[in-house]
């Protein structure tokens, strides 16, 4: 039977990034995962809407929540940043009856839904270690991803309880994920850094320093390429790279994909991409 989950592709796949909406569905398919589609289902909140109004945020999450409920399945993502944010508020609102009283009193007003805390959030990286399994991924490889890859978890998944069997401190699934697929996993210190997303409008300097941090260390210790658990922080690391170079006035090119694009150009779909990529690491060089 396959495995079934409440999809929540995160923020920026409806967006900015729907490479990460284009991949996700065929490695679903590849990997027997169904994914049932939260249709209406609101951003987690990014770390950002807490910060105006936190009982607002818990109240969107919470009928997020129930909405997977009604389907009687947990919630998949494959956002680090919408993981943690889901993660934080379902344990928030399970650790404190009374408040979860008052948000299903505000839910059942306006949608006629009520959460009953029974459903977990899974990031895509540890239900494919923790439920599928890396000898799976192995056998459905086609294309092997053979480069020097820096894979990037970001903050908000690593927290303990939230990422699976994985170690919050010193994790390791993504390595494990990377070698399973072709590719040389790096040793890194800042994969589990911050790249400072949701401060981008209003500390551009800081979070552009930050990012070049990232990369630059990544890059010292021989990555061709970082492949992002994080969609929000692939944003920051990717689309912003030029203006973080200018900003430490150190060149620091290096081509930044999302977790399920790798899958995907592993897999065999999207092969003209795959194509772009092996191109463009060839030209940035090391």
């Amino acid at each position: 039977m396959p495995l079934k989950y409440a999809y929540h592709p995160g923020n920026v796949s409806h967006s900015s990034a729907p490479e990460v909406r284009d991949t996700m569905f065929p490695i679903a398919r590849s990997l027997n995962i169904e994914l049932v589609s939260l249709d209406g289902a609101t951003s987690c909140g990014a770390g950002i809407m807490r910060q105006a109004n936190k009982r607002l945020q818990l109240t969107l999450n919470a009928r997020t929540f129930a909405m997977a409920e009604n389907h009687g399945l947990d919630i998949i993502t494959p956002c680090a940043t919408t993981s943690g944010n889901l993660n934080e508020d379902l344990k928030t609102l399970n650790n404190d009856p009374i408040l979860l009283a008052e948000v299903n009193k505000i839910l059942d007003k306006t949608c006629g839904l009520q959460f009953n805390g029974s459903i977990k959030v899974h990031h895509l990286l540890h239900v494919l270690v923790d439920e599928v399994g890396l000898e799976k991924v192995s056998s459905m490889v086609k294309n092997p991803i053979d480069f020097n890859i820096a894979g990037y978890y970001g903050p908000n998944m690593q927290q303990l309880g939230m990422c699976g069997g994985d170690n919050p401190y010193d994790p390791s699934y993504l390595e494990k994920l990377i070698k399973s697929v072709g590719g040389r996993p790096v040793d890194w210190d800042s994969r589990t850094q911050s790249v400072g997303a949701p401060g981008l409008l209003s500390e551009e300097p800081t979070v552009l320093k930050q990012s070049a941090n990232v990369i630059m260390d990544a890059k010292d210790e021989g990555a061709e390429i970082i492949v992002s658990a994080c969609n929000l922080s692939h944003t920051v690391l990717d689309v912003y790279q030029g203006k973080a170079s200018r900003q430490v006035n150190y060149p620091i090119n290096m081509p930044i994909i999302h977790m399920t694009e790798m899958l995907d150009f592993a897999f065999g779909h999207h092969n003209t991409r795959l194509a772009q990529l092996k191109t463009r690491i060839a030209v940035i060089g090391n």
